[in-house]
């Protein structure tokens, strides 16, 4: 199986990811959300098994930036149209590894989890 890697390639913590898996062998394929998009089934997945409020980035320049209007009274499905819109609104990165996802990078965490 392979496991895939969704985020924004010029993110500081993603490239942290690319360079620690790509150290640890393990082979990814890397999906760019910001070039390729991402279809709201999967990330309706990704807040189901996580809550919206851990895959919905708000200390990113483009949340800081909304008009308050947009930031109030936040829920799952408003945060997700949000993230549809623009999805460097998403935490990242997020690894698919198949029967869950792995939202944000900690090396022990991979380490936990690909050993």
């Amino acid at each position: 199986m392979t496991l895939t890697l969704y985020g924004i390639p010029n993110c500081d913590t993603v490239k942290k990811a690319r360079v620690w898996l790509d150290q640890h062998g393990v082979a990814v394929v890397f999906h760019d959300y910001k070039k390729a998009g991402i279809d709201r089934p999967r990330l309706e997945a990704w807040v189901a098994e996580h809550g919206w409020e851990t895959v919905l980035n708000r200390a990113g320049t483009t949340f800081r930036a909304l008009p308050d209007a947009d930031k109030a009274d936040l829920d799952a499905g408003k945060a997700v149209g949000l993230m549809m819109a623009q999805p460097s609104m998403i935490k990242r990165p997020v690894l698919d590894l198949g029967d869950r996802t792995v939202v944000g990078f900690k090396p022990e965490r991979y380490e936990a989890i690909l050993a």
